[in-house]
């Protein structure tokens, strides 16, 4: 029983090393591999940037998004309804980005979803700034205790307004010559898309170079939605985490991590 379980642990290891076998969430990329090819480091802007950065708006890329998918091993893939929710500074050289979730899914967890303390969400503020230094498109974001380029590799415009619908962003994070963190959010303006439109985000997202950081579809996580209309969850165990003051707790913890961040 010994040898099984740890070579079930090898091999779980093993399965996040390589991003493979549904455990893109724990994919460390040390060592991977794409089409034959060994690919360590991160690679600079210029090497995922699309065209369609080509005269990038920094001011039309605020507001709420919805991630449809991402690659993220610190991001539990249990979690739902995540939200990025995106606000520049006043004077245009920061911004915050008010990370919401929720978990976990009721799909992952039907039995106590609805009892979890964060049914109705917490949120993480991540702070970035903008170097004037940097081509349009890279955002310098604070997160876990560090700073780290947010590529906005890809958008997509409203062919009647003009607006960002569609958007792909990049992290990545290296020490001595190894990737020890990579991130990869699929963004959409609309809560859902179709199975058309996220093969075509792939397929740009595969263009970019980025399918041998995570970006294939085997490596990334779909995120599970209530309808946006569903009301927030009520119950008995809701009104308990309230009478301990667990919601408070969010809230100062939100407001503490806000304030830290300015």
């Amino acid at each position: 029983v010994n040898i099984l379980a740890l070579g079930a642990f090898f091999s779980y290891v093993g399965a996040g090393l390589d991003g493979q076998a549904g455990l893109g969430d724990y994919n460390l990329a040390l060592d991977d591999q794409y089409k034959g090819a060994v690919v360590k480091g991160c690679p600079t802007y210029e090497e995922v940037r699309q065209p369609s950065m080509d005269n990038f708006d920094i001011n039309k890329y605020p507001g709420l998004w919805y991630e449809i998918k991402f690659h993220d091993w610190t991001q539990f893939k249990e979690v739902y309804d995540t939200t990025l929710d995106i606000k520049l500074t006043p004077d245009g050289k920061g911004w915050i980005d008010d990370f919401a979730v929720k978990g976990p899914a009721p799909d992952s967890a039907p039995l106590s979803w609805d009892k979890s303390p964060v049914a109705n969400g917490a949120h993480y503020f991540l702070f970035g700034r903008i170097d004037e230094n940097d081509p349009p498109g890279v955002l310098r974001e604070k997160g876990f205790g560090v700073e780290f380029p947010n590529y906005i590799v890809d958008v997509k415009e409203d062919p009647e307004t003009g607006e960002y619908k569609e958007a792909i962003q990049f992290q990545c994070l290296e020490r001595g010559g190894v990737r020890v963190f990579e991130g990869i959010n699929f963004m959409s303006r609309n809560p859902t898309m179709t199975n058309e439109e996220l093969d075509a985000m792939h397929k740009r997202a595969e263009k970019a170079g980025m399918y041998s950081y995570g970006a294939s579809p085997e490596q990334m996580h779909s995120v599970a939605r209530r309808p946006v209309s569903a009301p927030e969850i009520d119950n008995n165990w809701q009104a308990m985490w309230r009478a301990i003051g667990v919601d408070q707790l969010l809230e100062l913890v939100t407001k503490s991590i806000e304030d830290g961040g300015r």
